[in-house]
């Protein structure tokens, strides 16, 4: 596909657009509130129904954009598992377009408590300029920007569609890479747009061109064969807990950076934050330092991190005087790109055993990884999805990494190799995804679509 004579889409367009897609809004801002009713969480521990009730309603809107082909499709897990269904609908452009591949995922997040959201999470809910909701944001948002930027345009689409709104990608996507190879004709495209990232601040778009990898790792310490009195044997015999809370401290070094050997990174990063704006969108409470070294951006986009999300200790209000004789713990560690989730583990796990005190025993356990990845900056369809994100929203579009996660981006470059691959979002600093108090800019929501809308023109050469 060339798209190197492209001309990038002008104010006068996405003023169309724009123009065109007010009398929808009522109409849009209504199917995803249909949408954020169903509480599609993919984890085991939920009802599946739930999610096979959001393929069928996804599926429905697919069929009401314009889409004649469409179904709902499942792949096995790696254990044999029937994966959450997916829908998958394909439109043919004209002779000799190219094809684009529209990714976003009908699954969300569970709700954590119910106490600490101000709204019901599954009762989308107007506030100002923000639909507050569990899935508002991240990722049902993302399939009505695909869906309705399509109605934008209508018959005079100029390429081929592919839509894909997977089912269980909050999950872990554990039938991704299946669903590829089962279904890699109906999936194949010349650019696939991820719709599952955010913007640099409400009003100003952004194009995620970097992400970091991710890689858990489960492992015990132990020091005894069995647990003792600490009356008896403390100031002595080492525990568990003393020698795993001196191995988790050895992880970081004072300021708080990573200080594993191994483990790489760099401080690119096309803009930064301001040290305020970090604190405000994270919380960090007044008078607590940040961390790490570099500019703020490269520390939570290309230089790696380390985080304790689970230690086996127990409960304060039912502990003992007693010497824990094992302790297990889980990290979460952030890979840097251009490093692979299998180097990092390996950096990990070397560590921890080097650094193992009074002698303790490290075993390890269960670990997990999804690749990093970075754009091809020099690919003309980036500079043109730049074009399309700065008319659609009527200010210079920027280029951001993701400190998360987005780990079936592999899967994808893996079976298409040759494909462009544009990470696109409708999240803000405020979205709170995956937190209580989700919620979507209904302005740039509005911005997004035309965006896409001008981005799918521009493909087709139009």
């Amino acid at each position: 596909m060339n798209v190197t004579q492209h001309t990038h889409p002008s104010a006068d367009r996405a003023a169309q657009l724009h123009a065109a897609l007010e009398p929808l809004m009522d109409e849009v801002l209504s199917d995803l509130t249909d949408l954020v009713a169903i509480p599609s969480i993919a984890w085991p521990a939920f009802d599946p129904a739930h999610v096979r009730a959001s393929a069928e309603a996804v599926a429905g809107l697919a069929s009401r954009a314009g889409f004649e082909d469409v179904e709902i499709l499942t792949a096995a897990t790696p254990s044999g598992e029937t994966g959450a269904p997916a829908v998958v609908a394909r439109r043919d452009g004209p002779e000799g377009a190219p094809t684009v591949v529209l990714y976003a995922h009908h699954d969300v997040q569970p709700t954590g408590d119910p106490e600490l959201w101000d709204t019901p999470p599954f009762e989308a809910t107007e506030r100002g300029d923000r639909l507050f909701g569990r899935g508002a944001a991240d990722d049902k948002a993302g399939i009505l920007v695909h869906l309705t930027a399509l109605r934008l345009l209508g018959d005079d689409l100029g390429v081929g569609v592919v839509l894909f709104v997977e089912g269980e990608e909050e999950a872990g996507s554990p039938s991704f890479g299946n669903f590829l190879r089962d279904h890699r004709e109906k999936l194949a495209g010349d650019v696939i747009v991820v719709a599952d990232s955010g913007n640099w601040a409400v009003g100003t778009p952004a194009l995620t061109t970097s992400l970091r990898g991710m890689a858990s790792l489960e492992f015990t310490v132990t020091t005894l064969d069995h647990a003792v009195h600490s009356g008896m044997y403390g100031g002595a015999v080492p525990d568990a807990a003393l020698a795993m809370t001196r191995l988790l401290a050895s992880l970081h070094d004072d300021d708080g950076a990573v200080a594993v050997d191994g483990l790489r990174g760099d401080e690119t990063a096309d803009v930064d934050y301001a040290e305020e704006v970090l604190r405000r969108d994270s919380g960090v409470l007044d008078g607590v330092d940040l961390i790490g070294r570099g500019s703020l951006a490269s520390r939570i986009w290309t230089q790696p991190s380390i985080t304790v999300i689970g230690l086996d200790l127990p409960d304060v209000d039912v502990s003992s005087n007693t010497l824990q004789h094992s302790v297990r713990a889980k990290l979460s560690i952030r890979v840097s790109p251009g490093q692979t989730p299998a180097e990092a583990l390996a950096a990990v796990r070397a560590h921890l055993l080097r650094s193992a005190p009074f002698g303790a025993r490290v075993e390890f356990g269960a670990e997990e990884g999804g690749s990093p990845w970075r754009a091809d900056l020099s690919d003309p369809v980036v500079q043109t999805a730049m074009g399309a994100l700065t008319a659609g929203f009527g200010t210079d579009a920027v280029q951001i990494g993701l400190g998360g996660s987005i780990p079936f981006i592999a899967d994808l470059l893996e079976e298409f190799p040759s494909a462009s691959i544009l990470v696109t979002g409708v999240e803000d600093p405020d979205a709170r995804a995956h937190s209580a108090n989700e919620s979507l800019h209904v302005p740039d929501f509005r911005s997004a679509i035309v965006a896409e809308a001008l981005l799918l023109e521009a493909l087709a050469g139009e």
